[in-house]
């Protein structure tokens, strides 16, 4: 079904007719483009991944945002020299620990007084572990045999970057659990105060979205009113890693504090702390 609009620039065109019910959101996407709001949001999201490298007193000022594509990691570096001298041969230096490794190494250039420059670096990915990127800025000037360093803040991989949500029947999960030697058990506790308008399936939600896993139980096997809960999880890294979890928690009234423990298990011990960590957080960061 179509409808006649009119254009400006060519005058009638034909376009189709939106349902009823998209209306709202028609108009609701309308006000945001209109007002930029959706521009702004993304803007945010891209705040969030900015690392500041040095610090503001520093003669180099830098900071990175940091950009996960899968197996890459892309740092776009603002490099700003703050001093009223040329710095000479200056260039950026990446070292890495765990499973990773720089694909390229930054040139080094020559950065004019108060003026900026833009430096890209690639790092390859290539397991599930806590990564680390360190390393340090060096330049000449503005003496001949004047040399500098300024050691960089590090940069961490958030492993959520490669943890997705998975499925698997009940045996392949106690095959994997039996045979899954690195275990991390975390205890659960939260005050009367932040459980009072939280119950046990919305805690348990709140777990899943913390750690990217995928909640093997049944919904029927989780439904009803019942004052303890536990449940398998599971995941699964874009680069073929298991992890799994059981979580079992209890809430015996309305006004008790859930608690309970989540025992992790996988095969190499990076996954299992981390995804233990995210656990952790993530009790204090409870839903409102």
């Amino acid at each position: 079904e179509t409808a006649v609009q009119v254009d400006d620039a060519i005058g009638f065109r034909l376009v189709a007719k939106k349902p009823a019910g998209d209306a709202d959101n028609s108009i609701e996407r309308d006000i945001e483009l209109a007002t930029g709001e959706a521009e702004g949001r993304a803007a945010v999201s891209k705040l969030d991944t900015v690392v500041q490298l040095t610090g503001f007193s520093d003669a180099v000022y830098a900071e990175a945002y940091v950009c996960v594509n899968q197996y890459d990691i892309l740092l776009d570096i603002m490099v700003v020299n703050q001093t009223n001298t040329m710095l000479r041969n200056l260039s950026i230096e990446f070292s890495t620990v765990g499973d990773l490794k720089l694909v390229e190494k930054p040139a080094s250039y020559t950065l004019a007084p108060y003026s900026f420059s833009s430096v890209k670096a690639s790092i390859k990915v290539s397991s599930t572990e806590t990564g680390l990127i360190f390393g340090n800025i060096v330049y000449d000037g503005p003496g001949v045999n004047d040399n500098h360093c300024i050691v960089l803040n590090d940069i961490r991989v958030d492993i959520m970057e490669y943890i997705r949500p998975a499925r698997c029947d009940e045996t392949q999960f106690h095959a994997m659990w039996t045979e899954f030697e690195w275990e991390n058990k975390v205890n659960m506790s939260t005050t009367k105060e932040a459980a009072e308008n939280l119950d046990l399936r919305a805690y348990l939600k709140h777990i899943m979205d913390a750690t990217n896993m995928a909640c093997l139980t049944p919904e029927n096997a989780l439904a009803g009113d019942c004052g303890f809960l536990s449940a398998n999880l599971y995941a699964r890294s874009i680069f073929g890693e298991d992890a799994l979890a059981n979580i079992s928690i209890e809430k015996p009234t309305d006004s008790s504090p859930i608690t309970g423990h989540i025992r992790i298990r996988a095969k190499t011990q990076g996954i299992a702390l981390n995804l233990g960590d995210k656990i952790s957080a993530a009790k204090v960061a409870l839903p409102e």
